[in-house]
Order: structure tokens, then C-alpha cells, then sequence
């Protein structure tokens, strides 16, 4: 990018700036007005327009842009864009889009950068405009820590379906797949649920001693197969995305996972399984699971996830992901689709190697539809900001 931004110094061409700013952290990019190319790229803390205060939102967007835009070439961006977690370009006294809008203007005055008023719009919309052809017309469909669908038209967003944070929804979510496998874990422990190696993977990772664990410490749970997914896959499933805070979440309070009917719970064993686990055992594994569960913000049971997924035969794991794809594919019927409409999808858990990506097509060929999967919203940012640039000349 340096190259082609020094002869973007010499040719003295418009640029535009698109934004990112997610729950987990803002990103900028630089870009040549005419065609998109990106030629610079900043990055800074989280950039949720609800739930991190105006000050602090400029600063880490100063910060970003500051990142993308040397000094030299302010004074040619001719247009701004953003996508912000919390905000929505649907109502221009939404809240959230308020507070992007005061932090955004704030940040780009105190860089010198005079591009007119930016536009804003939510993190889902940029994704949506990330797709091939910046699409202005569709589906998008948000599956990582949080989950929501949104309903494009007009590059604006008109409908919503789920998005609510973890107390009151984002059904199949990152967090939602956490959530449920802490709950097998603990039924199988209290003799209501089947043998899981849930179990062991979740135990062990909240730090239950190993005598404690399904078959002590030299034990476990027989028949469930363990994979181990690469770093970056880990990171996708458990880590932010769009829509990952558009709620706030509430300050404490733990709630139930998938509900009454789940297919984790609908077959239960006896409670003495034959997994050789002690009564005494269980109960101190009980003991540390749960102070374990409460002592972190309810959204981090979603670093659980990849547990879930590297399950690859356990009957209970296999459960748990069929079921956050029903889901998901429940969110976009909610949405009306029509056979052909194009289906924007973001998050780790539907990218090229997610662990729900086959499974949520297999659940949406029957309607006609297909899923188109981009990383993330800076380039629909970058057009968006090369649209409104186009609109002003």
C-alpha cells in the first residue's frame, strides 16, 4: 500500500476514508475515490456508538483514521464513511447514530480532514456493502459473539430479526453455543443430561481440578472425539463481530441457555451414566464450574464455543450446532426471503471454514437461497463513502 499511496501523493487524487467500528475495535481504511483501491489501513479500540462514551469514541477514531490517513493527503478525502455497532442510518434521531455521528465529526475536525457531513450507518449495513457489487438490496445475516438478520433495502436497514444481546436473544450465536454447552455440561454432572465430552473440554478450561472431572483426572467421557481447530478459526468463533453489542449487555446475571426442548435435553440418561463419575466428584465439579461462569461478563461464555465445535462426534455437540443453525435459518424465514435474494453473511461462524456454514445452507437451498460471505464491513464502508461522493459531484 505505501508504494501506491505515495503515487496517489504525486497524482493528487480524491480519496475516501470507510470505518468499521465494532464492539471489539474500530478500523479504518484509505481509499483512491475512483476506483476503491485501498492505501491505507488504522486501527484502533472498540467503536460500539451505544455502549462507549462520545469522548471516547473520538478518540479511538482519531486514532484509526489518524492510522490511515498520513497528514500529506488529509486535505484530498473527499468523503467519509462509517459503520458503526449500535447505530443505524434507518432514523437520523436514533441514538446511537447520534453519538457516531458527534464522535466521527469530532475526530475528522481534529485531523484537518474537511470532507462534509460522513454518513452513518450500522456495522450490519457496511458488511452488507462489503459483498461483491456493493449491493443495495438484501439479506445480511451476523453469526460470531452475537447474532442478528437485517433486512437491506436502499443500503438502509429495514427490518430486524434477533439482535437482542445475550439475556434476551442472539439465538445460535458464538455466545449461545457457549452458553448451551456450560449447560450440558452441568446437566450431565447433575444426572439429567447425556454423557458429554463437554463435560471434560469445558471443565478444563474454566480450571476444575482434574479429580473432579468426568473420570478423574486420568479419565473421560468415553466416545467423543476431540479436533483441534487452528488459532485463527478459534479467534473468528469467539471474538467480535458485527452487531456483536448492539444491546448493551446488563451489568450481571447469568441466564438459561437454549430452552426447554433443546436437543442437548430432550433424551436424557438415567442419572447414573456409566461415565465413572462419583457423586462427591460431580458435585465439586459443580462447585468450581458455576463461581467460575459467574465471575466473567456473560458474554465471554462465547470463548466456549470452539469447544463445541472440535467435539466433531459427540452426540451432544453435534446437538448444539444443528440446532444454532436452525436458528439462524429461523432468523432470515422471519425476514420473508425471496428464492434468489442475495444473503449477506459475516462471523466466524459462517466463513469459509465455519462450523455452521454447511449446515445453514443446507437449511436454506429449500428456499432458494445462498450464502455470500464477507470478512467484515471495511470495504462496503469504502464504498459507501465512494457513493456518497459520487452523490455530492
Amino acid at each position: 500500500m505505501g508504494n501506491e499511496l505515495n503515487q496517489e501523493r504525486q497524482g493528487g487524487s480524491p480519496l475516501v476514508v470507510g470505518l468499521d467500528a465494532g464492539g471489539t475495535r474500530t478500523r479504518a481504511v484509505l481509499a483512491a475515490a475512483a476506483d476503491g483501491r485501498p492505501l491505507g489501513e488504522g486501527s484502533a479500540g472498540p467503536g460500539n456508538a451505544l455502549t462507549v462514551p462520545v469522548p471516547q469514541l473520538t478518540e479511538q477514531l482519531a486514532e484509526a483514521v489518524g492510522q490511515a490517513v498520513p497528514e500529506s493527503v488529509r486535505a484530498r478525502v473527499v468523503a467519509v464513511a462509517g459503520g458503526f455497532a449500535g447505530a443505524t442510518d434507518a432514523a437520523a434521531d436514533e441514538p446511537g447514530r447520534r453519538n457516531a455521528l458527534a464522535a466521527l465529526t469530532a475526530a475528522l475536525r481534529r485531523l484537518g480532514i474537511d470532507a462534509g457531513p460522513p454518513v452513518i450507518g450500522s456495522d450490519i449495513e457496511a458488511a452488507f456493502a462489503s459483498a461483491p457489487g456493493a449491493p443495495a438490496d438484501g439479506l445480511a445475516l451476523v453469526a460470531g459473539t452475537g447474532a442478528v438478520a437485517m433486512r437491506i433495502t436502499g443500503r438502509r436497514g429495514t427490518a430486524t430479526v434477533d439482535g437482542d444481546g445475550w439475556l434476551l436473544g442472539d439465538d445460535g450465536s458464538g455466545f449461545w453455543i457457549g452458553r448451551a454447552a456450560v449447560r450440558a455440561a452441568l446437566r450431565m454432572a447433575d444426572g439429567r443430561g447425556a454423557p458429554t465430552v463437554l463435560a471434560e473440554t469445558v471443565g478444563r478450561e474454566l480450571g476444575v481440578p482434574g479429580e473432579a472431572l468426568p473420570g478423574g483426572a486420568a479419565g473421560g467421557v468415553a466416545g467423543g472425539v476431540v479436533r483441534r481447530l487452528s488459532p485463527d478459526v478459534v479467534q473468528g468463533i469467539s471474538e467480535g463481530v458485527p452487531g456483536d453489542a448492539a444491546v448493551p449487555p446488563p451489568a450481571s446475571g447469568p441466564t438459561g441457555v437454549a430452552g426447554a426442548g433443546s436437543p442437548a435435553d430432550r433424551h436424557p440418561l438415567p442419572p447414573h451414566d456409566k461415565t465413572p463419575w462419583s457423586r462427591p466428584h460431580r458435585e465439586a465439579y459443580r462447585r468450581h464450574v458455576l463461581p467460575a461462569v459467574m465471575a466473567e461478563p456473560p458474554i465471554r461464555l462465547a470463548r466456549l464455543a470452539p469447544l463445541v465445535v472440535e467435539a466433531v462426534e459427540d452426540a451432544v455437540a453435534l446437538a448444539i450446532l444443528d440446532e444454532a443453525a436452525d436458528q439462524l435459518a429461523d432468523a432470515i424465514r422471519a425476514l420473508d426471503p425471496q428464492p434468489g435474494e442475495r444473503v449477506v453473511a459475516t462471523g466466524g461462524l459462517l466463513g469459509p471454514d465455519g462450523p455452521l456454514t454447511s449446515r445453514l445452507e443446507a437449511r436454506l437451498h429449500p428456499l432458494g437461497l445462498t450464502l455470500d460471505w464477507v470478512p467484515d464491513g471495511r470495504l462496503g464502508a469504502v464504498a459507501l463513502a465512494r457513493l456518497a461522493h459520487q452523490g455530492r459531484t
